[in-house]
Parts: C-alpha cells; structure tokens; sequence
C-alpha cells in the first residue's frame, strides 16, 4: 500500500490506520509518489492538492504507465464534475475513519472472484455518490457526463444483478462503506 500526500502528519496518520492490516509505504510529494509507486503496490491512497505534482496529474500518470492496481483518491477536495473522466477506484474526502478506510480498502482488494464489471460498477457509483452529495440536482442534469455514467451504472447493475445472487448484499456492503 502507497500513501500519498504531501502533509506528513496526515499520510504517516493514514500509514498508522492502515498498518495493522497493511504493509505500507509514505511518499510525501507527488514526485515521490511516481517514483516509488509499481506493481509491488496493490492500493494507493492519492491526496488530489499537492504542491509538486497535483494528485490528478499523479492518476493519470500511473494510468498511463499502465498502473492497474486500486487508486482512492483521499482528499478534502471538494468533487467536481471533473471526476467523472477521472480513472479512480474510489472517492473519500477527509477527514476519513479508520473503519471506512479499511473498509473501503477490504471491499476493492479483498473480492475473490474478480470481475470487471462489478469494479466497474463500484468505481461508478463511487462517482456518482461522491457527485450526489455535493452537488445540486440541476447541476447533475445539466451533465451529459452524469447522464450516461448513471445509465451505465444502470445497466450493469440490472446485469450483475440477473447473474450474481449475492450481488444486492454486496451493493448494501459498498453502500454502508461510502456512506460512512
């Protein structure tokens, strides 16, 4: 697990909550976050307001590189419509607890059968919560974006629901964890 942020006291607090179920390591820049972040890594918590390199910049430059492990972004940013194109996992502003913090983390790593669908849905409604609760709604309308992400979170949840029987316990699980 990476921890990034350039706050040394928050990303050491985020290291502290994390380490009794993780191994973790600090980057403090989000330089230091691109030269240390690889495949090693399953997780990185990512702040966005960074004075080096900006946390959006960090993203979608371990996506490029082909970074395929979780990314949450974990910041007191206020989301913007701006997210929708962003290539996160999940979206949790500060301050966050330990028990959503591992808990998030739990619910993207720790899913046995892997499918890309429901990763894709979670990483959908990650958006669209995180969008819902600081937006109004004529904002949220107003944009194409939103519009299609809502109809495709509506789509796979009509398919993951038909295939997977245990998809409603595992969408109230997500849901407890994003709300808290």
């Amino acid at each position: 697990m990476l921890v990034v942020d350039d706050e040394h006291d928050v990303a050491d607090t985020q290291a502290l909550k994390l380490g009794e179920r993780y191994e973790t390591t600090v980057a403090y820049s989000g330089q230091a976050a691109l030269d240390a972040a690889g495949p090693e890594f399953d997780a990185v918590l990512l702040d966005r307001r960074m004075p080096d390199v900006h946390g959006d910049d960090v993203l979608s430059r371990l996506r490029e590189r082909g970074y395929d492990g979780i990314i949450i972004m974990l910041t007191a940013v206020d989301a913007d419509l701006n997210i929708l194109e962003m290539p996160f996992d999940d979206y949790l502003q500060k301050p966050v607890g330990q028990s959503t913090l591992l808990s998030t983390l739990d619910q993207h790593l720790d899913r046995p059968d892997e499918d890309d669908r429901l990763d894709e849905y979670f990483r959908i409604s990650s958006k669209l919560s995180v969008l819902e609760r600081e937006k109004s709604a004529s904002q949220l309308e107003s944009s194409a974006e939103y519009t299609e992400l809502k109809e495709r979170a509506r789509e796979l949840e009509w398919m993951l629901h038909a295939e997977n029987d245990d998809f409603e316990e595992l969408k109230q699980t997500y849901q407890s964890i994003s709300r808290s």
